[in-house]
């Protein structure tokens, strides 16, 4: 019985960081619009900005292959494997993004406002 007394206020304790949230359970609203502002950011600025480096890279790539190291092996071999780099980041950001945009629309932090929330009954 001691034992259950313990884990049970144990479980109490690391429940306490918590409590806000519930005491604001109705203003779903609002962190619906939180995490919906954060995602547009990601998507419109901070997507944008590592592709365009991505981008760069590429091209670096190509300027140290076709033109600057063209005549050395080993320069050739440094601007192939920046350019591999480049392409494989490209593939790995298109797909992190995707499947971050699918588990964002379907948990439902689409950008919607949630309508209807259910509310306390009042006297």
């Amino acid at each position: 019985m001691k034992n259950i007394k313990k884990t049970l206020a144990k479980a109490g304790a690391s429940m306490l960081p918590f409590l806000p949230m519930v005491a604001l359970a109705q203003e779903f609203g609002q962190i619906n619009t939180f995490v919906g502002r954060i995602t547009t950011f990601i998507n419109n600025t901070l997507v944008p900005l590592v592709f365009g480096v991505a981008l760069l890279v590429f091209i670096w790539g190509m300027f140290r292959f076709f033109i600057l190291n063209a005549h050395t092996d080993d320069g050739k071999k440094q601007g192939k494997d920046l350019m591999i780099y480049a392409i494989v980041g490209f593939v790995l950001m298109v797909s992190i993004w995707g499947i971050v945009n699918l588990l964002a629309n379907g948990l439902g932090f689409s950008g919607e406002q949630i309508q209807n929330i259910p509310n306390t009954p009042t006297r």
